[in-house]
């Protein structure tokens, strides 16, 4: 049972795993499958073998479980993005659930109250606001394709990268995780260069022209389209750009890039407008909000705005508090809740975001916040404090990492009556509210879908100091 690359028979799936992962028992051994739910009967070949446990991807299926749906998307196997397709929606909100409660009491070892139902999408479907494909030289070939052909020439693919596979591209015809025009976009571009030869990027020699292409589509109706050249042809550029605004004439906003990089990272790119106003306009309830081409933005509007509503109930604000938004991004937790507070403190490490969250203070009107940059743990000094105000209310959203320890020990300085933890990763999550726990009670949880047909959970738990 030790050995490496061993392929398991006939093993019966009996739950589900964090991760997107299922988990069957051999021997005693905690076996965690990729690419199966529960009763499914399969083969697994083992990728990784510990004393413990093991871990691999179901390789044959014997028999499939009830519970399973057919996938609604030609590119389900292969397209890292939807992977849960195959379970129906309320399914997948059980075990998001499920992992929520596992990961609070197994990892935070916190006494936590029950745990309200998930919130999941009214729409399960072309839900995401922002996309981006990647250009590249080096299709995705399935094994039956290279089996039945005797040489393999580079393919040109627009679309996403293979999970694990750098620079691997899968060919994307048609996604449905957003609305069109994303798909006219996308395969007017595909269709343009396969007429007039444009070299797609090779993402192992960098170099080729064309690299990346960013989508947004929001619920004003706007869309904002930045495409991204590895090198500058300003003649084959113009022409493919002014084919794109001819044949999709709801491209509100066009910009270009010129990412001369080995990396695709835009945060030190400058894009530039080469149609429409340069931003786009998205709305959460009656706030509108600025979205720049780099900006950050909650991917699943309306899901988000529920988000922040579940943040401003648990915050539970008079209208007498100050409330300190910790990782404020652009601002828009701290502007959602701002008319329920005497004031808002708003602090992020990057500059831009803090620049976008004072012009949608100043679009919506809200005169009593102010946003500040650079790190919670430098600057919520006594000078600051005394500046500023103690918070009568911390809400703290995070990266998927968590927080910092040193910024955990700075919330427990702080003392705080109210404290808000928005968060996209219940472990980290868990693991923070064990450190913060000599200091503050968990109140309330509540779990948040935002990515249907995937692992991931928001969850915002409302925590109260200790007297």
């Amino acid at each position: 049972m030790r050995k490496k690359n061993l392929r398991l028979e006939k093993l019966t799936v009996e739950d589900y795993a964090a991760g997107g992962k299922s988990l069957s028992r051999v021997e005693g051994k905690v076996v965690f499958i990729e690419g199966a739910v529960p009763g499914d009967v399969v083969d697994v070949r083992l990728s990784k073998n510990k004393k413990d446990w093991a871990e691999g991807r179901a390789e044959h299926f014997h028999s499939f479980s009830s519970d399973r749906v057919e996938p609604f998307c030609e590119h389900f196997g292969i397209c890292g993005g939807c992977k849960w397709q195959m379970l129906p929606y309320e399914k997948q909100l059980l075990y998001k659930q499920q992992e929520v409660e596992q990961q609070l009491r197994r990892i935070g070892k916190v006494a936590i109250p029950e745990i309200a139902p998930i919130l999941g999408c009214y729409q399960t479907r072309y839900y995401r606001n922002k996309l981006e494909f990647t250009a590249s030289n080096r299709r995705y070939l399935s094994a039956e394709e290279i089996r039945t052909r005797e040489e393999i020439l580079p393919e040109n693919a627009l679309g996403f990268h293979v999970p694990r596979l750098f620079d691997k591209v899968i060919d994307i015809k048609t996604c449905h995780l957003m609305a069109e025009p994303t798909n006219a976009i996308k395969n007017t571009i595909r269709d343009y260069a396969a007429a007039h030869q444009l070299e797609y990027y090779d993402i192992r020699e960098h170099k080729g022209f064309l690299r990346t292409l960013l989508i947004r589509v929001l619920t004003t109706g706007e869309v904002m389209v930045n495409l991204v050249f590895g090198r500058e042809e300003k003649k084959k550029r113009e022409a493919l750009l002014n084919h794109l605004l001819q044949q999709v004439p709801g491209i509100t906003t066009l910009l270009y890039t010129i990412n001369t990089k080995f990396n695709d990272s835009l945060h030190d790119q400058e894009p530039i407008v080469y149609h429409g106003k340069g931003y786009a306009m998205e709305q959460l309830e009656d706030f509108q909000f600025k979205i720049s081409p780099k900006s950050f933005f909650q991917t699943n509007t309306r899901q988000g705005e529920r988000l922040y509503q579940v943040t401003r109930d648990f915050a539970e604000l008079s209208g007498k508090e100050t409330v300190y938004d910790l990782y404020c991004g652009t601002g828009s937790i701290g502007i959602f809740l701002s008319r329920n507070a005497a004031k808002v403190i708003g602090v992020e490490v990057i500059e831009d975001a803090i620049a976008d969250a004072k012009e949608n203070a100043a679009l919506n009107q809200i005169h009593h916040a102010a946003f500040f940059a650079g790190d919670v743990v430098d600057i919520c000094n006594d000078a600051f404090f005394q500046a500023q105000g103690q918070p009568d209310v911390i809400i703290t959203d995070p990266p998927r990492a968590g927080m910092h320890e040193k910024l955990v020990q700075k919330i427990l300085e702080m003392g705080a009556p109210t404290v808000v933890y928005v968060s996209c990763n219940p472990a980290t999550q868990a693991r923070d509210l064990s450190l913060l726990d000599e200091g503050y009670i968990v109140t309330k949880v509540q779990p948040v879908d935002m990515f249907p047909h995937t692992h991931h959970i928001e969850n915002v738990v409302q925590l109260k100091r200790r007297n």
